[in-house]
Formats: C-alpha cells, sequence, structure tokens
C-alpha cells in the first residue's frame, strides 16, 4: 500500500511553496516516490521512522529552490538541521543530515540503514526506475502512476545544463563517491 499523504511531509512542503513555485507539484510527486522507496527499503514501520523520512526527504533537494544553486546540499541539510533544533529533535540532526549530505552518494552507504535507504530510494526515483534495488517493477510503476513526473526529471536536465555551462570542472556537485 502506498503512503499517499504524509501530514508532517505536507506541511513542510506547504512551508516553503512560495519558494519551489510552479516546482512545487513536481517536488512533492518526487518526494512522494521517494519516501514510498524509503520506508520500503527501511522496512521499520515506527512512526518515528516515517517522521525521520518526511523530513529528510522534504529538506533533501530543497536547496536548489530556497538558496537557488545546483550545490544544493550542504544549505539542505542546514535546512533539515535548523527544523529538528526548532522543533526539539535536536537528536535526529547526525542520522537525518547523513541522509541529506549523503543521498547522491555512488556507493553502498555503510552505518545507518536509514541513509542506505533515503540512498537507493532517491537512485531509484532520479534514474526514472532504472535502478530498482530489487523493488518490483509493478510497484514502480504504481508510484509513477500515483505521483506523475509533473516535470521533475526535465527541471533536473536544465538545472544540471545550466551547472554545466556555469561550472564545467564540477557540473555535478552533489555526487559522492
Amino acid at each position: 500500500m502506498l503512503l499517499t499523504q504524509v501530514a508532517l511531509l505536507d506541511q513542510l512542503l506547504e512551508h516553503y511553496a512560495a519558494q519551489l513555485g510552479a516546482d512545487r507539484q513536481a517536488y512533492r510527486n518526487h518526494c512522494y516516490r521517494v519516501l514510498n522507496c524509503a520506508a520500503r527499503f527501511a522496512d521499520d514501520n515506527r512512526p518515528e521512522t516515517l517522521d525521520k523520512l518526511a523530513i529528510t526527504i522534504a529538506f533533501h533537494d530543497l536547496g536548489i529552490w530556497t538558496d537557488r544553486t545546483f550545490d544544493y546540499l550542504a544549505p539542505s541539510e542546514q535546512r533539515a538541521r535548523d527544523y529538528l533544533a526548532e522543533t526539539g529533535r535536536a537528536d535526529w540532526a547526525e542520522e537525518v543530515g547523513a541522509m541529506v549530505r549523503e543521498h547522491h552518494k555512488l556507493r553502498h552507504y555503510h552505518g545507518s540503514p536509514l541513509v542506505e535507504a533515503m540512498r537507493k530510494a532517491d537512485w531509484c526515483d532520479v534514474s526514472l526506475g532504472l535502478l530498482g534495488f530489487g523493488l518490483p517493477r509493478s510497484y514502480r510503476r504504481e508510484l509513477r502512476a500515483t505521483f506523475p513526473n509533473a516535470g521533475f526529471h526535465w527541471r533536473l536536465v536544465q538545472l544540471s545544463l545550466r551547472r554545466l555551462l556555469s561550472h564545467p570542472l564540477s557540473p555535478l556537485p552533489m555526487l559522492r563517491y
């Protein structure tokens, strides 16, 4: 069963609706696709785990819009950490920070299983489902049907090309090895 309404995720995304602008629906759908994959990979249905994932996923790429940069990992992580401190969840900062910071890591993340679940989930979506990490194709198709792309991947192409032209020696600064 898919997660289609997670109050905490929706609340956070609504808070940044103005900054997301025309990309609001595209980013929301990306977040829900990633959330559903991460929850499956984590195989941990505790409410605390879902809250950690919702917070991480709301902030994971947000710096693209809030800080207007394609080198967005640090500003996205800082916004997540600030939110955690403001809401009395500072003890989650290291794990949530690692989930944001490492979600574009190319290789397996050793350490927190939740960080690895987030990494695989984001790659699953960014690759348009080509990287499934064991998730059934039918599940990935259902996710894309429920949460359509809405231009998210086209926006990534545009931002990548813009970054390539302005920083040819560092076109994808978010990748981690």
